[in-house]
C-alpha cells in the first residue's frame, strides 16, 4: 500500500518575495514563489531520499520565502507519486522527488502513468552516493583483484545480493560481473536493508552496499568494503579506492535524487528552485552533512539533469537488455 506523509517547512516571517539567493547564483530577481510549495516524495518516510529532503528543506524555504510541503507517496517503484504529479496543474507549485528508479523504470518492461523526460522534466539532481563492493568479513579477500579471483574459482556457486531487480545496485553487479567476466548468480531482496542484514549475516557473501546506509556496518566491521563505486573516492572513505582504481577504468554506479516539474511549469519558479537547492548545497554545514552520511551534493541545471539521466538510461537500458532484466 502506499505511504502518505506530509511535513510542513515554514519560512520564518517568510516575506512575500524570495530573498537573494548567495553570490554567483544568477537570477536572484526573478519572480518568486507567492504560496506554498509542494514536493512529492517517490519513497517512504525515513529513508535515504526523505532524509536528503528534509535535510534541505529548511535551505530551500530560507531562499524561497514560502512554506516547503514535503508528502511522501510511496509504491510501485515510484510510480505512485510520479503519476500524481504527471496530473498536476503546471503551475510551478509541485515537484517530484524521485531517485534512480525514475530513469530505469520504463527499460524494465513496466506500465508507466507518464512519459520519462516529457511529461516529467528535470529541475535538478539533488544528490548521488557511490555504492561500495562490500563482502562478509569471513571472506578471505581484501582487495578487488583477490575478489575477482576468489569469485572466478567458486564459478556458479557465487552469489551477490541485491536491493531488487532494476535498482542501482543489481545493475551496477551486473556490469562489474560483465566487465570482471564472472558468473554470479543474483539474490534479489525487496529493499537494500534486507540486502544488507543478509549478507552481514553470511547467508550471501557480498553485495554492491549503498554507502549511506551501509557506511557504519562498514566502520564497525560487520561489513568488509573493498572498493567504491563512484568517479572519485568517497570522502567519507578517502582510503578506500574505487573500482575504477582497482583494474576496471570507467566504471561508475551512483544511487541518486533528484526534482522534477510538469512540463510548462513557469520558467521563472523552476529556475528559482533549482538556484534555491544549489545555493542549499554550496553552504558548508550542508556539504559536511551530506558528506557524514556517504552522500554527494550536485544541485545542476535542468540541462545536465536532463544529460545526466539520457546517460544513465543508455547504460543500463545496454545491461538490461543483455541480462534480460524485468520488474519484479
Amino acid at each position: 500500500m502506499p505511504i502518505s506523509r506530509r511535513i510542513l517547512f515554514s519560512a520564518l516571517a517568510a516575506p512575500a518575495v524570495a530573498p537573494a539567493i548567495a553570490p554567483g547564483v544568477a537570477g536572484a530577481q526573478a519572480p518568486g514563489f507567492t504560496r506554498p510549495v509542494h514536493l512529492i516524495l517517490s519513497t517512504s518516510p525515513g529513508g535515504g531520499a526523505d532524509v536528503t529532503a528534509r535535510l534541505i528543506a529548511p535551505g530551500i524555504t530560507e531562499r524561497i520565502g514560502q512554506s516547503l510541503v514535503i508528502e511522501s507517496k510511496a509504491g510501485a517503484s515510484g510510480l505512485i507519486a510520479g503519476g500524481y504529479v504527471a496530473q498536476q496543474p503546471a503551475d510551478g507549485y509541485t515537484y517530484l522527488f524521485d531517485i534512480t528508479s525514475h530513469a530505469v523504470n520504463p527499460l524494465l518492461g513496466r506500465t508507466m502513468p507518464y512519459k520519462v523526460l516529457e511529461d516529467l522534466v528535470p529541475v535538478t539532481q539533488v544528490s548521488r552516493a557511490a555504492n561500495a563492493l562490500a563482502v562478509h568479513p569471513s571472506l578471505p579477500v581484501n582487495t578487488v583483484a583477490e575478489f575477482v579471483a576468489y569469485a572466478k574459482a567458486k564459478g556458479s556457486e557465487m552469489s551477490y545480493a541485491s536491493s531488487g531487480n532494476g535498482t542501482a545496485q543489481h545493475l551496477g553487479m551486473e556490469i562489474f560481473k560483465s566487465m570482471a567476466g564472472l558468473e554470479m548468480n543474483h539474490v534479489p531482496y525487496r529493499g537494500g536493508g534486507p540486502a544488507l542484514v543478509d549478507v552481514m549475516a553470511g547467508h550471501v557473501p557480498c553485495c554492491l552496499a549503498f554507502l549511506p546506509s551501509s557506511t557504519q556496518h562498514i566502520r564497525q566491521g560487520r561489513l568488509k568494503a573493498l572498493a567504491t563505486t563512484g568517479a572519485t573516492r568517497a570522502e567519507s572513505f578517502p582510503n578506500l579506492p574505487t573500482l575504477a582504481e582497482s583494474g576496471f577504468a570507467g566504471f561508475e554506479n551512483y544511487d541518486w535524487n533528484g526534482i522534477f516539474a510538469r512540463p510548462g511549469a513557469p520558467a521563472a519558479l523552476t529556475t528559482r528552485l533549482q538556484q534555491s537547492v544549489a545555493a542549499t548545497l554550496a553552504q558548508p554545514e550542508t556539504r559536511a552533512r551530506f558528506a557524514e552520511q556517504g552522500n554527494e551534493p550536485v544541485g545542476s541545471t535542468a540541462e545536465q539533469f536532463r544529460t545526466f539521466i539520457q546517460a544513465e538510461m543508455t547504460k543500463y537500458g545496454e545491461v538490461i537488455r543483455r541480462v534480460g532484466i524485468t520488474a519484479d
